[in-house]
């Protein structure tokens, strides 16, 4: 097969009519492995970290940084994707990416303390951060214009299937075999990777060069107010957000940086980040909803397990298994997507999705004591279902003009916000379930008092129960019930926080469906 047809520039090129060769199928499937580590990675943690915290002495508070230092290692390389792709060459990027990713994997199954763990997990997001957008633009620039729509549902698996499946392979990995294997299970899907690209991929040169051309001062601003800004979103609810000078002093050196940020970005010739691809309508409505999507996505992920966790006592394992029913019915699903697309309006596809997504999270507002595991099943069925149709056709419809020599600028942007969305999601759900919590305990304390004759009647029942059970004190049994019923009321206000959770992931989605409405008709 010649260079010429497998070069991104070329393969990019719409009239070209016959199908994709093997060797550019094989190097679209090493670089959407690649993508789906990386999406697993941000979320295989979740359901494990009491039990990497205890493994690396640290508490519940430092804990949250196991997953945030992640989060800001891949949200910092994503919009820088294309630049270094360009600097370095496709194949040298990706490859060194993809080693460097799997050495620091390793690196945080030994990590002992916090500080080893925050550096390690913080270098394997980085490296990680590229391969999500590499492979989006592998989609874009390598395969022929009709079979876009394949790579395209291979790409949304990736986005949507990672995060719903990570917590069941990091929670089953934990339980059975040690927290430290969430981190070595890359080693085997990153060695295939590894050995699929090293053998297809064509070597390009180095263009340090274009290091003189970088936009540097850029690239530092958003590195900062990124780091600021996700550091915030991870640790304002836990210090009172603006009640704590930490939070303030962050916050402030977040919008400073990237308002400068934006303001060279619009300003240079050549930015860091393109953010012009804004001014295409399709491009910036897509992108919010893409943005809001995020939000769901992650912020369901983020919710369920807290749920079922907080309010059930769950372990690791059993989360798991009920956040399966999210991820497997997608691999039934998305393979359908791309029959899809050719019969229907990808406007019609994305809100369609979107309308049973946001479905799936207002059938849990109505959560309580009895709802566990298996009521939680056909809720999730439903979620997995508009999750598998939301990704392709979104992607589609957002790319519609954009010219394919800024398909890896536009794939930065564009998967940037959808992790971007996330961390703003998962903070703002924190916070809702908190001061959501404290709202129906204020209440239902109004109501909980002992001059209500149901009130003295519950006291006095579990007065009698405490006394009959080995509390042979009146006044001991007496206060025994006064506890109880106090933990009623704060686990019953934290279930209806939860609900209420969930009913702003919906309302979210709705906001996303209306976007896309306003969006042009692919092509």
């Amino acid at each position: 097969m010649s260079a010429a047809v497998d070069t991104p520039q070329n393969a990019a090129q719409p009239e070209l009519e016959e199908g994709a060769s093997l060797h550019t199928w094989i190097i679209v499937c090493g670089c959407m492995l690649g993508a789906l580590i990386a999406v697993l990675d941000i979320q295989i943690t979740n359901s494990s970290l009491p039990e990497i915290e205890g493994g690396i002495g640290t508490g519940i508070d430092n804990g949250t940084w196991i997953s945030t230092s992640y989060l800001i290692g891949e949200i910092i390389m994503i919009p820088l994707t294309d630049y270094f792709s360009r600097v370095f060459g496709f194949r040298r990027f990706i490859l060194g990416s993809i080693t460097l990713f799997l050495l620091f994997s390793v690196g945080c199954a030994f990590a002992t303390n916090l500080t080893q763990m925050i550096v390690t997990r913080g270098l394997q997001g980085f490296f990680a951060g590229c391969l999500i957008p590499l492979a989006f633009t592998t989609v874009l620039t390598r395969l022929p214009r009709r079979q876009q729509p394949i790579g395209l549902a291979a790409f949304a698996l990736t986005a949507t299937f990672g995060p719903s499946i990570g917590p069941t392979i990091g929670g089953y990995l934990t339980e059975h075999y040690g927290w430290p294997y969430i981190f070595f299970v890359n080693l085997i899907p990153g060695a295939i990777m590894l050995s699929l690209l090293f053998a297809t991929l064509e070597r390009s040169p180095l263009r340090l060069d274009l290091l003189k051309e970088g936009d540097w001062w850029g690239i530092g601003f958003m590195t900062v107010g990124l780091a600021s800004l996700q550091t915030v979103l991870d640790e304002g609810n836990k210090d009172d957000w603006f009640g704590s000078s930490y939070i303030v002093h962050l916050s402030l050196v977040a919008v400073v940086c990237l308002t400068i940020f934006i303001a060279i970005e619009l300003k240079v010739e050549k930015p860091a980040v393109q953010l012009r691809l804004l001014t295409r309508r399709n491009f910036a409505l897509g992108t919010l909803a893409n943005t809001l999507v995020g939000f769901a996505l992650y912020g369901s992920v983020y919710v369920l397990p807290a749920y079922l966790d907080e309010v059930q006592g769950y372990n690791a394992e059993q989360i798991g298994t009920v956040l399966a029913w999210v991820g497997l019915p997608q691999l039934l699903i998305i393979p359908f997507m791309p029959a899809l697309m050719k019969r229907f309006d990808a406007r019609v596809l994305v809100c369609v999705g979107l309308a049973i997504f946001a479905a799936s999270c207002f059938l849990n507002t109505h959560l309580s004591l009895d709802v566990s595991g298996d009521q939680l099943m056909m809720t999730n069925i439903v979620r997995a279902i508009g999750q598998a149709i939301v990704i392709s056709p979104l992607v589609s419809l957002t790319m519609v003009g954009t010219p394919p020599a800024l398909s890896g600028q536009a794939s930065g942007l564009f998967n940037m916000m959808r992790s971007l969305g996330g961390a703003i999601g998962t903070a703002a759900l924190a916070t809702t379930i908190s001061k959501r919590e404290q709202f129906h305990s204020n209440i239902i304390g109004q109501s909980v008092t002992p001059f209500g004759e149901t009130v003295r009647g519950f006291l006095a029942t579990m007065q009698q129960y405490f006394m009959a059970h080995g509390i042979p004190d009146a006044s001991r049994a007496y206060h025994q019930s006064e506890i109880l019923l106090g933990q009623l009321v704060a686990q019953q206000s934290l279930i209806m926080g939860f609900s209420d959770t969930f009913a702003l992931l919906g309302v979210m989605l709705i906001l996303a469906a209306f976007s896309v409405a306003l969006m042009r008709r692919s092509a």
